[in-house]
């Protein structure tokens, strides 16, 4: 029994054996994807049924199959071979074949299956396929029929269309074949192939062998593009779609494409595509769709948005109805942020032509006419807008266009006698005076530009705006020389506020009883004691420490006790000012690192023509004048421009703006001595209102929102003292952080 049962193991065995020695090879690929492809074709030669959609045959499976085969077959090969399965594909243009059979439609559906098969080739095939004439020639006619109206492939397109893309940023020398560029030579011998109907490709593909075809490696003159039907034009077509994977996708393929490596591609994109013109057409066109009556408070806090969280968004937000109005300032924002995305990462020549689109056909021939226009509301709507595009620019390109664009590009000290009739510098003075324009609500949404425009990483702005009129010194007298800043080393008793033969008044000012000693203590001495610093223990910087306390205090002492009202509230003191001044301070230093600017203050003696402080410094020191009888945002946002200003680490702005000693020249002023005639005007009102601590306090608990609201002729002055007083404070915090920076350089 035993031996019976070892028998048949043995047997057993040997069967096994012989099974595996003679087993036949498995599943030939190439038959099998032969047989996928027949079985494809003979659906043409067999059906009847014209109508029946492709979902219901077994088209999709067999191209699946088919692409299953090809890259499994390119898994068990060398990446430089071709397979006997891609090799077919190739010889018998079944690229080609599909192409015809998605643009006929037949069976219907068979569009998105092409499109599919197509995406699916190319994101997963590793092998290059692009430079191959069998392969980019049905990919072109592919890509022509995308974008067409009415078609309900969008999404298949958008898919296949980066598909395409990925391919061309892994080889971007196949550029060329896919935007159809040719040398002029070779372009009018050049022509488009003519697609075959769908039954004679069938029947020709049916027929194995049947016609041959070049290599595959075989390049042939890519035909003439197209201006409405190329691959940018039908891309920016799609990124109009209600449907927002296919914007998304449509997109990011613009992306790879401008972004491609090396000035080549951004020669072919800039010279033969009309990529630059499209974006900035859209630009225009979401800009002109905001509507007239979006609310400029809207517009003002805006958040910065990106291109890519619209996306997000709306996958999040499907159910929500968006606001029309904040829709489109949304698009319009969200396409500039694109656009500035392209003038970052693309290469230099296409930045250039798409940064001087920009330039012509939306500042200049859309944003400018309804900045310069006469209807209030529309100006204040712009210039919020205007507000709201500098807030998000962050290309340095963009910011070389914008700059110009708003304030020229002037270099040269202003004088009185400026006409202002440049058309570069037209612009510049229309702003500057819409800060002091009739409607405070357009005065209040310039300043807020100046200021946005103050905290852009461009030297030329400060430069244009303020300091070419300081550089000179031509603010101080003869007498000060070069040592006349806040550093200089003086006598107590040689300190004026200003030049007697300018400012006649402070004279009137130091004997007014309402700035007796009592204001600035005892002796003279400085109310404020502030610490000494370690480093200043020694005896050569203690002119220095008393120089700084005195020009805070000149400062925090400039506004009478009787018009304070800060101590009688929490939360107000000066402490929390210095807090805020390091911050500021600390960003300025940091926008202004690497400028050039001088560590001191000029050394000119030369003589100098009449001082002009610029037209700029001109109207907020008007503004300033006027601060107490102008209404309370309007001061706030006065204030917070010129602390801005005297923040920047430049010696004469330093000098200028916070030096509270300085020797002035005749018919000149500065911030402090502004300043000094604004308390002459309110220490005279003040005489004429009883009660007026009191008041003034109440009105500061209700601006607090710790007291009901007053309803007084007076209100605008109370609320003008209480701006003012806060505003010194924030003045002698700036100085207290700047000045030992000032003396340290």
């Amino acid at each position: 029994m035993r031996a019976a049962v070892m028998d048949m193991l043995n047997k057993l065995t040997n069967l096994f054996q012989q099974a595996l020695e003679t087993r036949e090879p498995t599943v030939n690929l190439l038959d099998s994807f032969v047989d996928h492809w027949k079985g494809i074709t003979n659906y043409y030669i067999e059906t009847t049924d014209e109508s029946r959609p492709v979902r219901q045959t077994d088209i999709p499976w067999r191209l699946k199959q088919m692409l299953d085969i090809l890259v499994y077959e390119e898994q068990q090969q060398e990446l430089e071979e071709t397979g006997p399965c891609l090799e077919y594909l190739l010889q018998h243009k079944i690229l080609e074949t599909l192409c015809t059979l998605g643009k006929a439609q037949y069976p219907p559906g068979m569009s998105q299956q092409v499109l599919l098969f197509f995406s699916k080739v190319l994101s997963q095939v590793q092998k290059p396929l692009l430079h191959i004439i069998n392969v980019y020639r049905p990919v072109q006619k592919l890509i022509r029929l995308c974008g067409l109206p009415h078609a309900q492939t969008e999404k298949e397109e958008a898919l296949f269309l980066l598909s395409v893309c990925n391919r061309v940023k892994k080889d971007p020398y196949v550029l060329n074949y896919i935007l159809e560029v040719q040398p002029e030579a070779t372009r009018s011998s050049s022509s488009t192939t003519s697609d075959d109907p769908p039954a004679t490709a069938a029947a020709a593909a049916a027929s194995e062998g049947a016609s041959s075809s070049p290599s595959p490696s075989s390049h042939d003159p890519p035909p003439v593009p197209q201006a409405t039907s190329g691959l940018v034009h039908i891309l920016l077509h799609l990124s109009k779609s209600q449907k927002s994977r296919v914007r998304q996708r449509s997109l990011e393929s613009v992306l790879l494409l401008a972004t491609l490596p090396g000035q080549e591609s951004g020669m072919l994109l800039a010279a033969h595509t009309p990529l630059c013109e499209l974006l900035v057409q859209r630009l225009c066109q979401l800009y002109s769709l905001i509507p007239s009556t979006l609310d400029p408070v809207d517009v003002q806090s805006f958040p910065l948005t990106t291109w890519r969280e619209q996306f997000t968004k709306a996958t999040s937000e499907e159910e929500k109805q968006p606001d029309p109005d904040t829709e489109h300032l949304t698009s319009f924002v969200c396409w500039l942020d694109y656009c500035q995305d392209l003038l970052i990462h693309a290469p230099k020549n296409l930045t250039v032509k798409l940064a001087k689109e920009i330039h012509h056909q939306w500042l200049t021939g859309t944003l400018q006419p309804q900045l310069l226009q006469m209807s209030e509301a529309g100006i204040l709507l712009h210039t919020a807008l205007l507000s709201c595009c500098v807030r998000h620019t962050h290309s340095p390109m963009l910011l070389s266009e914008l700059v110009p664009f708003l304030l020229g590009s002037g270099t040269q000290p202003e004088r009185h006698a400026d006409t202002h009739t440049d058309s570069h510098t037209t612009l510049r003075y229309k702003l500057i005076q819409h800060c002091d324009h009739i409607s405070d609500e357009i005065s209040v949404a310039t300043l807020r530009l100046f200021e946005e425009l103050l905290q852009k990483p461009e030297p030329s702005i400060m430069g244009n705006l303020v300091l070419r009129n300081l550089a000179k010194r031509a603010y101080t007298s003869p007498s000060t020389g070069a040592g006349g800043g806040a550093g200089d080393e003086r006598h107590g008793d040689e300190r004026h506020v200003a030049d007697v033969d300018t400012l006649d008044e402070s004279e009137e000012l130091e004997e007014d009883p309402f700035f007796s000693d009592s204001e600035f203590g005892a002796g003279g001495e400085p109310l404020l004691s502030l610490p000494r610093r370690p480093e200043e223990s020694s005896s050569s910087s203690s002119s220095s420490h008393t120089q700084l306390a005195e020009t805070v205090n000149s400062f925090l002492c400039l506004v009478p006790q009787e018009a304070k009202s800060s101590h009688h509230v929490q939360g107000a003191g000066y402490d929390t000012y210095v807090h805020d001044a390091h911050k500021m301070f600390n960003e300025c230093t940091a926008l202004s690192l690497d400028w050039g600017w001088p560590d001191a203050v000029a050394d000119d003696s030369s003589p100098t023509s009449e001082f002009y402080e610029g037209h700029f410094l001109q109207v907020l020191f008007d503004r300033i004048a006027r601060i107490l009888e102008q209404p309370y945002e309007l001061n706030l946002q006065v204030t917070s421009v010129l602390s801005r200003l005297a923040a920047f680490p430049h010696p004469h702005l330093h000098e200028y703006l916070l030096d509270p000693y300085i020797s002035l020249t005749p018919g000149a002023r500065s911030l402090f001595s502004t300043l000094v005639r604004v308390i002459g005007e309110l220490m005279q009102r003040i005489q004429h209102i009883p009660n007026f601590t009191d008041k003034l306090v109440h009105v500061r608990q209700e601006l607090m929102g710790l007291g009901e609201e007053t309803m007084t002729d007076q209100v605008v002055l109370l609320r003008g003292v209480i701006v003012l007083e806060e505003f010194c404070k924030e003045l002698a915090a700036i100085a207290f952080v700047k000045l030992p920076m000032e003396e340290e350089k």
